[in-house]
């Protein structure tokens, strides 16, 4: 009998995509059958409308499905009696994992319906919502392949999950209070105080009393604490050692942000969409967030719950007066990676907390919070990891290979490639602890064997004291090295799908550069075969090595030096010291401890030095972000005329130039405004003049000072009047969350 032949491709697994198709063909009189084939959905249709059903599959897809692909063609079969949805099987291929996708409306609703058996339930989920990634050992996504194993379902649960006509048909990780897992609270040192209701209900007065506590989610643990008391937050960052880096916040619901940040339209749908990633907003004037939250910033990380552990811990009836606003951190010791089990928690984050809310659900794969801001409508990426990973990115062009792409140093992710699809992990962390270079080795293994993807060659960074670089020799694959600033070009070009050659603006913190000197501004030309170095800002000593990513001071110092032949009492009217001055002359004269950098990021640094809005950073990128928010308090500033010749932007006078117009009295956050709008002509200046050199109208802007959203707007603005076609991120993060991407698209476009 002539019968339909279905292949689905694309994020249709584990998202109620066969009892989708299942209840469309009843709906059109189709017989036939779906099931999971690991890298694809496969579909037999036979009936009158068999046709119809074929063309409305792929349109009328679940919510959370994403199809990529769908081919169709006409085969025979014997005749069907009906349709069924089969048994998994296995077949080699494409594979798409579906992320963890946070709990749905109808989930929420019957959480706190008393009518309902699944009232209070902390694990409650449906096809639409619930674990996927960080429960999965192996595809294709079957309840027998997942942490719920250990987890027998009850009859009423059972008949649920078999059931077509029912949300909860063929829903992986289904469960109720009889037969699902179970919630507990433990002391620091890893004790069982209460289970169930008890647990949470200990915890939410405990963190009503000003207490903390490590609360276990999708992914992985957090820190909590009720954001409006001064004394629990301040409690929180003693313990964390982590003075005034901002923590995200988590709210119950969207009326509550909007009570403490403007919530602008396009947020909403971010903000209660399934993904709920970290979203940057501006807080209101009355926002009544401790300050000690996010200190200096007029912007708050906030997000809104995923699991319905969370909303409990917001919503139980218990009858106490809870907080409408949760510290929500990463539940990590500072440089290792996110705990994820009750004995990480135990030894990690144990001090810092007062009890651990934990469960039984194993975490097989960490996701941290995504975390992002808006640009556009659309968002701009500061961390890409729950809700996204591991979703690949899909290039036009396919190579028949495999690569695995190690990432970067900071902020790590990996990739692994294959044809023309581009999976990027879940964010690691940074790689100076020996705990996030484990975890590295172990998610590596894992999503090769989830993916089921063996990689020919490992791609990694030129820096040679890089522990990625060591992690990539190690795997015993053949290494290729990838210049940083050209990897993060590369990067923004694949995101863009645009793989013919482009201008490339690449302005970082550090990176080991081809000459021996450290880069970080740089104007390139940039195929995916090789790059040339068109130009650059003003080199300058950067003398403290790795101190001077964190003291700003020094390399303030360093250009006052340069500049100013009375740089002793310009850094004493600035407020510097004056006194490093002749240790610093002193590094730079014997070539000591100090090297040549064209690293925009540490520029960024020095201005904010000498405006006296950060003079040292406790946290990657503290100063610069100080800095943007000084210059967007202003809004305006200056007109600062900035030359550039030959592709060569001179920030030495430029940043004279704000240093005489500091000492002259002019406002520092209008200086800092001037300056990032003065950076952005010296970018536009440098981009057209590397149009006459070349002949590219494309630019790209990649590097993590980009993850600046007032230069990049000032840029993108300057480009397109020059009419450039301007390339920018948005799904993948511009700092070194990015780079595994473009190291990836190396490593598959040359041998």
């Amino acid at each position: 009998m002539k019968t339909l032949h279905l292949k689905i491709f694309g994020v249709v697994q584990g998202v109620g995509f066969r009892p989708y198709v299942s209840v469309l063909a009843a709906e059109c009189g189709v017989k036939g059958s779906v099931a999971n084939k690991g890298s694809y959905v496969e579909v037999f249709a036979q009936g009158a409308r068999a046709a119809e059903f074929a063309e409305r599959v792929p349109k009328e897809i679940p919510p959370r499905a994403v199809v990529l692909r769908t081919l169709v063609r006409t085969v025979e079969r014997e005749p069907y009696p009906d349709f069924a949805i089969i048994e998994s099987e296995h077949e080699v291929g494409d594979i798409f994992v579906s992320p963890d996708i946070g709990v749905c409306e109808d989930c929420k609703r019957e959480l706190f319906d008393p009518a309902d058996r699944r009232y209070l339930h902390p694990f409650i989920n449906c096809t639409q919502c619930g674990p996927r990634l960080t429960i999965l050992k192996a595809m294709p996504y079957d309840r027998e392949r997942t942490v719920m194993d250990a987890f027998p379902m009850c009859p009423r649960c059972r008949k649920e999950y078999t059931s077509p006509e029912n949300r909860r048909y063929d829903a992986q990780p289904v469960c109720c209070n009889d037969c699902g897992p179970t919630v507990y609270l433990l002391s620091p040192d890893g004790d069982r105080l209460a289970e169930g209701a008890d647990a949470i209900r200990r915890t939410r007065r405990i963190l009503m009393d000003g207490g903390v506590a490590a609360v276990k989610g999708i992914g992985g643990f957090h820190l909590c604490c009720d954001a409006r008391s001064e004394r629990a937050v301040r409690h929180l960052r003693e313990r964390k050692r982590r003075p005034v880096k901002p923590f995200a916040v988590m709210m119950p619901d969207l009326e509550t942000a909007r009570k403490y940040c403007a919530v602008p339209p396009e947020a909403e749908a971010w903000l209660t969409g399934w993904q709920k990633p970290i979203l940057l907003l501006k807080k209101n004037a009355d926002c009544g967030v401790c300050g000690l939250v996010a200190p200096g910033n007029d912007r708050l990380g906030v997000m809104l719950p995923y699991a319905p552990l969370q909303l409990l811990l917001f919503g139980y009836p218990d009858g106490l007066d809870m907080t409408d606003c949760l510290v929500m951190t990463s539940g990590n010791a500072s440089g290792a990676p996110i705990c994820r089990s009750d004995a990480d928690a135990v030894a990690e984050i144990g001090s810092y907390c007062d009890v651990i809310l934990s469960h039984d659900r194993e975490i097989l794969i960490r996701a941290d919070d995504t975390v992002t801001d808006l640009r556009g409508g659309k968002p701009y990426m500061i961390r890409r990891s729950r809700g996204w990973a591991p979703l690949p990115v899909m290039l036009s062009e396919s190579a028949d290979k495999t690569v695995l792409a190690i990432g970067g140093e900071l902020k790590n992710t990996f990739c692994i490639a294959g044809n023309d699809l581009y999976y990027l992990s879940a964010y690691v962390g940074d790689m100076a602890d020996v705990r996030t270079q484990n975890a590295l080795r172990e998610t590596v293994g894992r999503l090769q064997t989830l993916l089921e993807m063996k990689p020919g060659v490992v791609v990694c960074d030129t820096h040679p004291l890089y522990q990625t670089v060591e992690i990539a020799k190690e795997l015993g694959l053949p290494v290729r090295q990838v210049q940083h600033h050209w990897a993060h070009i590369l990067s923004c070009m694949a995101e863009n799908d645009r793989l013919d050659e482009v201008i490339g603006v690449s302005f970082d913190g550090t990176g080991y550069g081809g000459d021996g000197t450290i880069w970080g501004g740089e104007i390139m030309a940039c195929t995916v075969h090789g790059y040339r170095r068109l130009g650059h800002i003003s080199p300058f000593a950067q003398p403290g090595g790795d101190a001077s990513s964190r003291e700003g001071w020094r390399i303030a110092l360093s250009m006052l030096d340069d500049a100013f032949e009375n740089a002793d009492a310009i850094a004493d009217r600035l407020g510097l010291d004056a006194k490093q001055l002749g240790v610093i002359r002193a590094m730079k004269k014997a070539g000591v401890n100090c090297v040549t950098s064209t690293s925009c990021g540490r520029l960024f640094d020095a201005v904010s030095a000498v405006l006296g809005v950060r003079r040292a950073s406790t946290f990657e990128g503290e100063a610069a972000t100080a800095l943007q928010t000084a210059a967007e308090r202003a809004g305006t500033g200056p007109r600062l005329v900035v030359r550039c010749e030959d592709c060569r932007i001179d920030t030495a006078d430029l940043f004279g130039e704000i240093v005489r117009r500091r000492l002259d009295g002019e406002d520092a956050g209008r200086l800092a405004y001037a300056f990032h709008d003065a950076l952005a002509d010296g970018i536009a200046a440098a981009c057209v003049q590397a149009r006459e050199k070349t002949g590219l109208r494309a630019a790209a802007l990649s590097g993590g000072v980009f993850q600046n959203t007032l230069l990049v707007e000032l840029t993108r603005e300057k480009l397109e009047k020059e009419r450039f076609d301007v390339l920018l991120h948005s799904q993948v993060p511009p700092n070194d969350g990015g780079l595994a991407l473009g190291q990836a698209l190396y490593g598959m476009m040359n041998d």
